[in-house]
Order: C-alpha cells, then sequence, then structure tokens
C-alpha cells in the first residue's frame, strides 16, 4: 500500500479568487466540482457569484453551497490520498469563502456613488491584505469581471496611484474570455495587470483558446485531430457522476467545463511555470500581446494582455494540426483520466483502491518548479530521471522525452526557428538519456541578421512519467535549457533588414 508521506507534495500554493456566473448553464458548477478535488494544491481565498452577459441581473451562490455541501461528505476520503502536508481544505471554510457578486451588468456595477458587493468587498480586502510571502494572487474569471473591476476602480480612488500600481503588479488574472463590457475598460484603465484572455469578435468562443477543452465537437474546429471519447456523456457519466460528490457533476449543455483552464493553468503537475503563459500546460499556451514575454528571455518579467498563440499536434487520426486551441487538447486524456482518479479519491480512505501519481526526479532535482540548466551549444549532456518512483508499490514506470518547440520561437514559423535537440536513450527503460544541443548557428544568432549571441534560446524538454495503475497517471518534468555561445560562433550569412536578405531575388 501506498505510504501517504511519498505522495505528491507541494511546496507552495497559489492563491486563487474565483468568479463565477454560476447557474449561467452548468458548466460552472462543472468546473468547480473539479476545482474541488484539486483544491489541496491552492489556497482558495474566494468564492464570488457574479453576472455575465448570459446572466445580467442576478447570481446564484446558493449553487456553490450546494457543491460544498457534497464536497463535505468526500473530504476525508480525499485526504487519505493527499500528502500530510497538504490537506484538503475544510467545507465550513470554503462556505465562509461564498460571496455575491453585484446582480446588475457590467459597468453598471462600477463608478463613484455605486457601492460595492460584498463579492467586490472580499476581492479589495484580498488585494489590499499582507501575506509575508508576497504570492501573486490568482483572479480567475469564470463570468463577467465587473466584481474585478469594481474593486480595482475602489482600489484606485483610495490609494495613492504608486501604491495602487503595486498591489495591481500583485494580481495574476485569467479570464474565460469578455463576458460583459468590464473586460476590455480593465485592460484599457490598467494595461499594468497580467491579464491572460482570449480576444475575439462578441460571443465568438469557437476562437478562443479555453474551447480547447471541449469544445471540438460543438464548435467544429481541428476536426479529427482532439480525442472526443473522454469529453463525451458516457464517459462522465461513467468516471465523474459517481458517489455522493460525483453526483453533484451537472450533464453538460453546450460544452462541459469551459471554465476549468483557468485553474488547469496552475495545476503543479510539473508542466506549466504559472508566470510564464508562453511556456504552456494544461489551462494552454499563451503570449504577450505587446510581445517581449518569450523566446531567449530568461524571464518575462512583464506585466500586460496575454493572448491567442498555438501549437502544432499530431491528432488522434495522425494527422498535424497547428492552432491555438490545440495548446489544451493536446493534453486531454492525461487531464481527463487526472480528473477520473481524483474522483476515485473520492470513494474510498483506503489508498490500496486507488491509483496515485509519480513523482518524477530528475538529476536528483524533485518537486514541480522546472530544472533550469545553460549549456554551450553544441554540447552533450545527459539527463537521468532513474530516481522516479510510484508510490503504489506494484506499479511500473515509463519515461518519454520530447522537445516542445513552441515556447522557444518568436513567430508562427518554428520549424524555421528552432534549433532541434537530440534525444538518445542510454537504457531500457528509457529514464536516462543523452542530450546533444544544436549548433551555435541554430539556437545562437539572431533571427535576421544572423549575428552570433552569447545567449541564445530558451530550449524545453519535457518528461512525461506514466504509471501503468488504473486509470494510469502522468506526471511531468520540464527541463529549461539556457543556450549559451561564449566563443560567438556560428554567425553570418543575414542582414539588418528582411528586404536585404532578399536583395538577390528582387533585383
Amino acid at each position: 500500500m501506498a505510504s501517504p508521506h511519498q505522495l505528491q507534495c507541494f511546496p507552495s500554493k497559489p492563491r486563487v479568487f474565483i468568479l463565477s456566473d454560476i447557474s449561467n448553464e452548468p458548466d460552472d458548477a462543472e468546473s468547480l466540482v473539479r476545482y474541488l478535488l484539486y483544491s489541496n494544491q491552492f489556497r482558495t481565498e474566494g468564492l464570488v457569484a457574479c453576472t455575465s452577459t448570459w446572466m445580467k441581473t442576478k447570481v446564484c451562490p446558493q449553487d456553490m453551497h450546494k457543491i460544498i455541501d457534497g464536497y463535505e461528505k468526500v473530504v476525508n476520503n480525499l485526504n487519505a490520498h493527499a500528502h500530510p502536508d497538504d490537506p484538503y481544505p475544510a467545507a465550513k471554510y470554503l462556505r465562509s469563502l461564498v460571496k455575491k457578486g453585484a446582480e446588475t451588468y457590467g459597468m453598471t456595477a462600477v463608478g463613484d456613488d455605486i457601492p460595492l458587493s460584498e463579492g467586490a468587498e472580499a476581492l479589495l480586502e484580498r488585494i489590499t491584505s499582507k501575506n509575508k510571502e508576497n504570492d501573486p494572487l490568482w483572479i480567475l474569471c469564470w463570468g463577467g469581471t465587473n466584481v474585478l473591476a469594481s474593486a480595482l476602480h475602489k482600489l484606485s480612488k483610495t490609494h495613492t496611484q504608486t501604491h495602487a500600481a503595486k498591489l495591481r503588479s500583485n494580481l495574476r488574472i485569467y479570464a474565460i474570455s469578455d463576458q460583459d463590457d468590464t473586460g476590455l475598460w480593465i485592460r484599457t484603465t490598467y494595461p499594468d495587470l497580467f491579464y491572460i484572455c482570449s480576444v475575439h469578435g462578441w460571443n465568438q468562443y469557437g476562437n478562443a483558446t479555453w474551447t480547447g477543452i471541449s469544445g471540438d465537437e460543438w464548435y467544429g474546429f481541428d476536426k479529427g485531430g482532439p480525442d472526443p471519447a473522454k469529453i463525451s456523456s458516457q464517459w462522465i457519466r461513467e468516471n465523474i457522476q459517481i458517489g455522493p460528490f460525483g453526483r453533484t457533476y451537472p450533464d453538460f449543455m453546450f460544452i462541459p467545463e469551459g471554465d476549468t483552464p483557468t485553474f488547469l493553468y496552475l495545476i503543479q503537475n510539473g508542466l506549466g511555470v504559472a508566470e510564464r503563459p508562453e511556456f504552456g500546460s494544461w489551462g494552454g499556451r499563451y503570449v504577450a500581446t505587446h510581445g517581449g514575454a518569450s523566446g531567449s528571455r530568461s524571464g518575462s518579467g512583464v506585466n500586460g494582455h496575454f493572448s491567442d498563440t498555438a501549437d502544432e499536434v499530431v491528432g488522434l487520426d495522425g494527422r498535424s494540426y497547428k492552432s491555438n486551441h490545440a495548446t489544451i487538447w493536446r493534453w486531454r486524456e492525461a487531464f481527463q483520466v487526472d480528473f477520473a482518479a481524483r474522483m476515485q479519491w473520492s470513494l474510498s480512505s483506503d489508498l490500496g483502491r486507488a491509483n496515485h501519481h509519480p513523482v518524477a526526479i530528475v538529476n536528483g532535482s524533485t518537486g514541480p518548479a522546472p530544472l533550469e540548466l545553460e549549456i554551450g551549444a553544441g554540447e552533450v549532456f545527459r539527463l537521468d530521471a532513474s530516481a522516479s518512483y510510484d508510490p503504489d508499490p506494484d506499479d511500473s514506470l515509463t519515461f518519454k522525452w520530447y522537445q516542445y518547440k513552441e515556447p522557444s520561437a518568436t513567430q508562427w514559423a518554428v520549424q524555421y526557428e528552432v534549433g532541434e535537440l537530440g534525444i538518445k536513450a542510454l537504457n531500457e527503460a528509457g529514464s536516462i538519456v543523452e542530450v546533444q544541443m544544436p549548433p551555435a548557428e541554430k539556437c545562437c544568432v539572431e533571427l535576421i541578421s544572423r549575428q552570433a549571441i552569447a545567449k541564445g534560446q530558451l530550449l524545453h524538454l519535457i518528461l512525461e512519467v506514466k504509471d501503468d495503475g488504473v486509470p494510469a497517471l502522468t506526471t511531468y518534468r520540464r527541463v529549461v535549457i539556457q543556450a549559451t555561445n561564449e566563443k560567438l560562433l556560428g554567425g553570418g550569412g543575414g542582414a539588418e533588414a528582411i528586404g536585404d536578405t532578399m536583395k538577390d531575388v528582387i533585383q
């Protein structure tokens, strides 16, 4: 039987505040069910029922309470499957976080003479409260954003410009598109905010990255690429709508769980890096709208708007698909199976009756944070994951290593820009690999001028460690490799402008 102390643990937990137009349709309730199954990874600080373009004059906090009531019935079982240092929050605590947002639409809730809703008061208190770690507050917007807009407006009226800006710098927002007229106002009024959001024609959700979680059948994108089996009504009925908590998960109307990418983005499974939207995760991949937060930079160091970008992925039918939706659906098998496994945890406190995640260890490094290396162009180095283990003693592990090229690129044409890592297994299990860095001319030169540079591309290598339990679970480790070129090799053959490189063609 697994030992609780061998289970995954989380040295730090993101602070999370959720705004939800729950009950405008079933998907917010579905997302809240899944969120609570992961809530031992987070410090939940608010659950506010809000309005949206789909429900403009009422809010439904009572439906949050119904789901928490179901959670209360299984939280002891869930805790049996959690590391002792990372328990699930008590239902009583979660109930205390449920508040009502303004029961009015969009900007009608924002103004000098308009009182804050209790939800906005709670959010403002969390924005202005001190925490000794100074950790960012993640505001996950599943509906309209007038609760956030009114809190930010109040902040600007009650604090100096400098202090308000400092407080805003600690906010991280992931919005499921714009669902009222405050989203654009927020980004325009406070361009310094870290704000992830797909921007598209009003209500044209099929264009948004987040629909990659389950929207391919409904919206008709990437047909043949994503596997629809694990988002079907039958799969959900058999794997999710089970037990006293699973029964609080309603049938979907349009697509299931459109809001879930906001917290899948924060899941600590070794894949995503919350401060780097361009790195990609279960919650999708986004790049800075104004540029400067990807490619060879060792840290984005920017706030501002992050918007859609694309990954190229081989689909279920063997064809290649390149879309913003693919940045999420490429992980669907893993995140749906993960969801099903956690729902199994809710059924029993017996560790032997459920599967648990492998623990990935690379070159002695543990935990969900990426392993960061600086390696010279053309050099060979070794990665060793043989110390990885599974807490379930009868499970075996498989190891898969691959390069994730898109986060290294500065533009769409990834295949022409990003240097190729050579990966060679050194043992039968594949847990130890030798990695060949690309030559300097492929990873340490300026894109247009081809001038050699000392620090080149930031290359990404992903390890998937998967067990053979039921259902089979995956843990990741990301290795981020800064390519270096101290001798400034490999330069030449470029020009100062694109047109200059084409002079032989246009003469």
